[in-house]
């Protein structure tokens, strides 16, 4: 199982980011699929979830209505829309399959 995140930077707060998780190694499309992120000197926390066909979709309270998980089953991958950012949001994002596996991380920050 691979998970490679992509997309990561440093914007100034108010701006955009869309994050990307490349899935391989495992049947994809069978799986919810999350997006975890973790702030220095603070927990893993749960951003956002969908399920395995994107019909579910579950959201942090403090990034709901600025955040959108979705997904695509015939690439294999699944993406964060990021908008409205806060300096709060800066952290590392991860990807996460329900099959247990993590991938590296990609590195938010959001600072004028």
């Amino acid at each position: 199982v691979q998970l490679v995140e992509s997309g990561g930077a440093l914007v100034q707060p108010g701006g955009s980011l869309r994050l990307s998780c490349a899935a391989s190694g495992f049947t994809f499309s069978n799986f919810a699929m999350s997006w975890y992120r973790q702030a220095p000197g603070k927990e893993r926390e749960l951003v956002a979830q969908i399920s395995s066909v994107g019909g579910v979709k579950n959201y942090a309270a403090s990034v709901r209505g600025r955040f959108t998980i979705s997904r695509d089953n015939a690439k294999n991958t699944v993406d964060l829309q990021m908008n409205s950012l806060k300096p709060e949001d800066t952290a590392v994002y991860y990807c996460y399959t329900q099959t247990g596996y993590w991938g590296q991380g990609t590195q938010v920050t959001v600072s004028s």
